[in-house]
């Protein structure tokens, strides 16, 4: 099960996409009244619904910007990858950063990367909130990351450029480039 930190962000995701609690309920094959216990933490979203919820409002790639983006990131040279800042739900990846990977592209599209981050990325997550990451006070950070040791989706030591963008729609998304 889920914690109640995901029935808050479940809410805003759904807001930025002036979506109804009775039309995401449908979507999700659950009627309003269960939307609306998530978002308030009574009642646990299973890991299986959570995935399905960040598809549904993780921001697809429709705006021709958007569409744009996603292009560059698919097409660039470097290391690089686009979530979602708010579920860190996978929207675009390049081919040297899917070289990395054990799994393919479709594995992960969608599905929140956060659970394969090193301790050094979820520290630095953390820190986001006091630096004005999520207030765009700041719109740009490099970080350190150690490795991961995961079969999957292996995290390297290095260092990564971590970039805010808003997507056409208004969600907050990140740019992660591998630096060094």
């Amino acid at each position: 099960m889920l914690t109640n930190d995901h029935g808050r962000r479940l809410r805003r995701m759904r807001l930025l996409r002036q979506m109804k609690q009775s039309h995401l309920g449908e979507l999700m094959g659950v009627d309003q009244a269960t939307v609306s216990r998530w978002e308030r933490g009574i009642l646990d979203l299973s890991e299986a619904q959570w995935t399905a919820v960040c598809r549904l409002l993780a921001g697809p790639l429709g705006s021709a910007q958007d569409v744009a983006l996603k292009r560059l990131v698919e097409s660039s040279m470097r290391k690089v990858h686009l979530v979602c800042d708010r579920t860190h739900c996978l929207l675009a990846a390049s081919a040297p950063r899917q070289a990395e990977w054990r799994t393919g592209l479709s594995e992960f599209l969608g599905k929140s990367l956060l659970v394969y981050a090193s301790p050094e990325i979820l520290a630095a997550d953390v820190t986001l909130q006091g630096l004005g990451w999520h207030d765009g006070q700041l719109d740009s950070l490099e970080i350190d990351t150690g490795p991961n040791a995961d079969v999957k989706l292996p995290i390297f030591q290095g260092r990564m450029l971590w970039e805010r963008i808003m997507l056409a729609d208004g969600a907050p998304a990140r740019l992660v480039t591998t630096i060094a």
